[in-house]
């Protein structure tokens, strides 16, 4: 009999992790545990609020994937684990597994006051619409971007995104005729934010925020927002629209396991993905904390690298052999700007960006389409 795997999570480091299995091992019994089945490719989400996308476009149903890869789905809400991880606990009863690949994602810290105030745009589509909206309700005013990390894991950001909006919306008011009437800031803790992605990304980031006219607020620890208001040590700004990307921690179900956690609450793994003190579990993407540099990114790119490892890891110890493939460090990215984009690629031994282009636009545009034709 085929070995029993279990998946938890239907994103980006789910897919490769379920793709890699397959074509690994054709007779091994995969099981997808997610709340839906659809993949939401969440890196064209900055392209909603100009409607160079729509909502319909991004959300890709996975029915055919899973019926050609011979994938079995579960649609529920993991909310626990028993049997050392062989067994995932669901609202709708217990998957048991022989190997465990944890790619559920992690969840954004909540806990500045009046963040229900700030619209969190990576939280998915409906956050975004509601800034389409907001933004094509305003005529005058400010709409300010930042984002903050965790500070019990350094890695645990994901700031990109977060340029993107800034830099596509300045493109999109401008189109329309309307940014000077809209002011944009940008706000972050840090001096230097963005610094992970290498100091030329930064310094080119700075640059163009200043030859575009975007106000800045950088260096000052947040304290809160206020209705029409951003609150730093450092003073008060008003804005008549917020976007914030907090630091991220792992899901709140992580707290219903014996699950080994890093001390920015993600759980703990080591170089082969494999989830410490556990045999045959392994956790890849935002869910887990990894040894290596301080700026691994939290992206779908290392997700995807990190699925692949666990995937064979995995079968190699459901094999009885040693699990001994490592993963690249690699934070690899386009910042758009809806009508340009920076490359910017950074490993262990180099980082570089290159300056925005109209090429890169089309390239951010073209990797969307090849990357999702292997789903729909």
């Amino acid at each position: 009999m085929g070995k029993n795997i279990s998946i938890i999570g239907a994103g980006f480091g789910a897919l490769t992790a379920a793709r890699s299995l397959r074509k690994l091992d054709a007779s091994a019994r995969i099981t997808m545990i997610a709340p839906r089945p659809e993949f939401i490719y969440l890196p064209s989400l900055i392209w909603l609020p100009s409607g160079k996308r729509k909502a319909q476009d991004l959300v890709v149903p996975l029915d055919k994937f899973l019926r050609e890869n011979d994938i079995q789905f579960v649609a529920a809400e993991a909310n626990g684990l028993a049997d050392g991880g062989h067994s995932v606990l669901t609202g709708t009863g217990a998957v048991g597994n022989d190997g465990l690949i944890i790619a559920c994602g992690g969840r954004f810290i909540k806990k500045l006051p009046g963040i229900d105030l700030a619209i969190l745009p990576c939280e998915g589509i409906a956050p975004v619409e509601r800034l389409r909206t907001r933004v094509a309700e305003l005529e005058s005013g400010t709409i300010a971007l930042g984002f903050a990390g965790n500070p019990n894991e350094p890695t645990a950001m994901r700031g990109g995104p977060i340029f993107e909006f800034l830099f596509g919306l300045d493109t999109q008011l401008r189109r329309e005729g309307r940014r000077e009437e809209i002011k944009l800031v940008f706000f972050n803790p840090m001096p230097k934010p963005g610094n992970r992605l290498g100091e030329k990304a930064v310094e080119r980031l700075m640059g163009e925020m200043k030859r575009r006219e975007i106000a800045t607020h950088l260096g000052h620890k947040m304290v809160g927002f206020e209705p029409g208001k951003v609150k730093t040590e450092g003073g008060e700004f008003a804005a008549d629209i917020i976007v914030f990307m907090p630091g991220m921690t792992g899901n709140a179900w992580f707290d219903n396991t014996d699950l080994p956690r890093s001390s920015g609450g993600l759980i703990q793994a080591d170089a082969h993905c494999r989830v410490g003190g556990r045999e045959n579990v392994y956790v890849v993407g935002d869910a887990g904390s990894f040894p290596g540099p301080d700026w691994m990114p939290k992206q779908a790119h290392m997700a995807d690298l990190q699925a692949a490892t666990a995937a064979a890891n995995l079968l190699a110890e459901l094999d009885g052999r040693a699990p001994d493939q490592t993963f690249a460090v690699e934070l690899m990215c386009i910042v758009d700007s809806l009508d340009a984009g920076m490359l910017v690629r950074r490993t262990e031994t180099s980082a570089w960006a290159l300056p925005r282009m109209r090429l890169m636009h089309g390239a951010k545009d073209l990797f969307e389409s090849l990357y999702l034709r292997r789903y729909r």
